[in-house]
Parts: structure tokens; sequence; C-alpha cells
């Protein structure tokens, strides 16, 4: 199963791909966080992402491609995949599409995460996470056992830089002028389904397993 998850920041894409990953044993493949650790390893692609992530803005098509591209090359991509944040345009679709093509695969389904403003400001405004084993909270609807502490390794919890009201706002304009001309792109490909993002994790993915079913991935 080899699959691309599209929506606006906060869809809550990061959070069904863990749990596709974990259900039908295949890699999580996160463009965030793989450029994060690049800034965290203060590597040349790392440096230079950084400059973008912190103003909210897209990091440039050749940093992320290579990237992605890397990490598709190991032999446990070779069983399947979910991508969460690449591609974010036309161009890396395309440069997607030939990386796969040398390897003699192609995507199966691209699910559009269709979600509301108003759930995206709640969701990313709320959201904290561990600077140092990089675990994810959010203040509602997953809240560490001690307020600010992480659970796995006791550091305080932050909010990253991106997830600031005013860089959120600005995130999903970019979004809408550079990310939404995807959906046309997969559409005229035919692999384009819509998923409604607002729901909670459980409904979200019992609606993922039955598609799944209907379009015999499964």
């Amino acid at each position: 199963m080899r699959l691309v998850l599209l929506g606006p920041p906060g869809a809550g894409k990061g959070t069904q791909a863990v749990v596709l990953s974990n259900n039908y044993d295949i890699i999580h493949v996160s463009s965030g966080d793989l450029l994060r650790e690049a800034v965290k390893n203060k590597t040349e692609a790392g440096n230079l992402a950084k400059s973008f992530m912190d103003k909210g803005e897209l990091v440039p098509d050749d940093v992320v491609t290579e990237i992605v591209a890397e990490r598709l090359s190991k032999s446990d991509a070779k069983k399947g995949f979910i991508l969460d944040g690449f591609p974010r345009n036309e161009k890396q679709a395309f440069e997607l599409a030939k990386q796969l093509k040398k390897i003699g695969e192609k995507l199966d389904l691209v699910l559009f995460f269709k979600t509301m403003g108003s759930t995206v400001i709640e969701r990313l405004a709320g959201r904290r996470v561990c600077p140092k084993c990089g675990l994810n909270f959010h203040i509602k609807t997953r809240p560490p056992k001690k307020r600010d502490v992480c659970d796995t390794c006791g550091s305080t919890l932050i909010s990253r830089d991106d997830d600031k009201a005013e860089t959120i706002k600005y995130r999903l304009k970019v979004y809408e002028r550079q990310t939404r001309p995807l959906l046309s792109y997969y559409k005229k490909e035919g692999i384009l389904r819509e998923v409604m993002g607002d729901l909670n994790v459980d409904d979200l993915f019992k609606e993922l397993k039955e598609l799944f079913v209907n379009e015999k991935l499964t």
C-alpha cells in the first residue's frame, strides 16, 4: 500500500499516518519529521530548511525532494509507505512519480483530509512537543500526565514556532496558494479520495479501513 496524505496543517494527517502504519505494517514517512531531524542535526539542508520553517513557509522543492527520495530508497519502504507532508505542489508530485517509476512502483491512493479552518487552528494552537524525544501532545485531546512535562522523558514541553497563532494563519494561506492545486493533479490521475479530517482519530480510521476494502487494497 503506497499512500499520500494531503490536507491543511492540523488536519490530522500525522496522527492518522501513525495509526495506519501500525495497523498495516508500512512505514510512515513525514517530510516534516525528516526536515526537523535535519534541522536538529544542523545539516546543510537542515539549516536552510529552518529559515523557511520558522516563518511558516514551505521549504524549497529540491531540498525536500532530496530528503524524501533518500528515505524511500531504504529497504523498509519496499513493502509500502505513507507519505505525510509530501508532495506539496505539482513539481514535487511529478518528481515523486519519477522516483517511484524508477523502482517499478506507483501510488495507490491520495487521501485528502478535508478539514475546517477552525478545527485546524484549535488543533495546532493546542499542540505541545517534547524537544528531546519528539513525542507530541495536545492540551485537550492528548494532554500529558503532568502539565507541560513529557510522559516519556520528563522534559519540558514546548510549542513549535510554526504552531503559533499568527504563523498558523500564514501557513493556511501558503497551503491554499501552493498545495491545493495538487487536488486537481491527483484527481486527473484518478487516485484522489476525500475523507473528513474533522473526525476523531478512531472514526476516521474506521472510514479509511472501509475505503481500503472498497479499493481492494487489503
